[in-house]
């Protein structure tokens, strides 16, 4: 079970950060990301890390957020600057079935419901 919190409503240029909470099993075994879907657009990989520390971003926010995860709190984090109006999505945690993270929906089993982000003036 995974649960987003810390969407809402941010200038541009603002910054958000996003919170995942996770229940029933423990995060420090698997890899975890981040995936948006804007309207009328399709599910979009954003940031990964695994196990082992590693992330990886997708080219449209790179520079801008960053991953982080605290395996004692069975917590993952987006930490989101210099948002942009095409910033505007349903943000979803999710967790992968392997240890090494990968950019594809595929490899990732529990979602959680997603929460909205809107960076609007």
């Amino acid at each position: 079970h995974l649960v987003e919190s810390g969407g809402g409503l941010v200038q541009p240029g603002g910054s958000l950060t996003l919170s995942c909470a996770a229940s029933g099993f423990t995060l420090d075994v698997y890899a975890m990301g981040w995936f948006r879907q804007a309207p009328g657009k399709e599910r979009e990989g954003i940031s990964f890390t695994g196990v082992d520390g590693s992330t990886g971003y997708a080219d449209s926010v790179r520079g801008r957020f960053t991953i982080s995860r605290d395996n004692a709190k069975n917590m993952v984090f987006l930490k989101m600057n210099s948002l942009k109006p095409e910033d505007t999505a349903v943000y979803y945690c999710a967790k992968s079935r392997f240890a090494y993270y990968s950019a594809s929906g595929w490899d990732y089993d529990h979602w959680g419901q997603g929460i909205q982000v809107t960076v609007s003036s």
